[in-house]
């Protein structure tokens, strides 16, 4: 029989990452003191070794449990599950564990007792992510945050609250949209807009303006969708009755895939008749006839800027450095909508 195999080591880590013993240690209990490089190949060492820290010696050396708390509302939309996911890979990855907690309807009320955080608090998590995606959240950040560490994954910086906030240029992604399709010779866009109580989709909305304005364009938005095909297929067949634009900018790829249908039984070509834009790149939009030009989010860089904003706090509670800036999303020009000129 041969002998079980040896548990991965910090030593082991050291020598893939080409780093001393002390430095891993540092990754793991203080990344904020090394240099973003070196923690970068660090934690590329720990994926590929599958090193797991032993967090019970950890937290007797540091107070610290190694646990992160997570609360979310349990959305199985694209943009909040895979903001979920990235975090947990990120923190699996830095030698943490997630807690995770789902709000449910009608228990994001301050006044609650327990508060939506509390049973994270009292499991000892180090800090809270929270995945902010709308209004209904904002009373579950402000709550957690009067008693621990919160950083809010989110578009829009968290109101009555001092929790810190980390996110992706929601904005700059719905300008490009509006400037590919400047490019391609469209000069008429209508913005099938999503929940207006969705900061995703307030930011989308103000950059489709903003990019009228910059780009010299008509355009309107449509009354609000709630993110789902049927309402992107509904919000257009009313747009077609009077007539179509030039371009529709749907909210997210769901809406996009409703006003394909739409367009579709309308007879209209898409992208020779109108173009279509969608937002977040999901699965699905590569395959899509035609394949969805769209936006994708950096979800994966994501997960780990909140993870490393959350201890540079818990490190540094008084002079935690700068805020990062919002992440740059980045178009993926496909088949619904037509080259830009001067290219192929």
């Amino acid at each position: 029989m041969s002998p079980p195999s040896r548990r991965p080591s910090m030593a082991d880590v050291a020598a893939r990452a080409g780093v001393s013993y002390q430095t891993v240690s540092r990754v793991l209990n203080q990344p904020g003191i090394v240099r973003p490089e070196t923690r970068d190949r660090v934690l590329a060492a720990i994926a590929e070794t599958g090193y797991t820290p032993n967090r019970a010696a950890r937290a007797l050396k540091t107070t610290r449990s190694s646990q992160i708390g997570l609360l979310t509302d349990g959305s199985s939309l694209f943009g909040p599950s895979e903001t979920v996911t990235a975090i947990e890979t990120a923190a699996r990855e830095a030698g943490y564990s997630v807690l995770l907690t789902t709000v449910g309807s009608g228990v994001a009320d301050p006044a609650a007792e327990p508060s939506p955080g509390s049973s994270l608090i009292g499991s000892g998590v180090d800090g809270i992510l929270v995945v902010a995606a709308h209004e209904g959240m904002q009373p579950v950040v402000a709550a957690a945050a009067s008693t621990i560490p919160v950083l809010a994954v989110s578009a829009q910086s968290p109101a009555s609250s001092d929790a810190a906030v980390v996110g992706v240029d929601q904005r700059l992604g719905a300008r490009s949209v509006v400037e590919h399709l400047a490019r391609t010779g469209v000069r008429s866009i209508a913005h099938l807009a999503g929940p207006s109580d969705w900061f995703d989709a307030r930011a989308r909305l103000d950059g489709f303006v903003e990019g009228l304005e910059g780009q010299g364009l008509d355009g309107v938005a449509t009354a609000p969708g709630d993110w789902t095909p049927r309402s992107g297929y509904e919000l257009t067949r009313e747009l077609l009755a009077s007539g179509p634009p030039q371009a529709l900018f749907a909210a997210n790829d769901m809406m996009a895939i409703g006003a394909l249908h739409a367009l579709h039984e309308q007879g209209l070509r898409v992208p020779e008749d109108i173009a279509v834009v969608g937002f977040d790149d999901t699965d699905c939009a590569a395959y899509l006839t035609p394949s969805l030009t769209t936006v994708s989010q950096p979800f994966a860089e994501l997960g780990r800027l909140a993870l490393h904003r959350l201890l540079q706090l818990l490190e540094h509670p008084e002079e935690p450095g700068p805020p990062p800036a919002a992440l740059a999303p980045r178009l993926v020009a496909r088949g619904s909508t037509r080259p830009e000129h001067g290219t192929a």
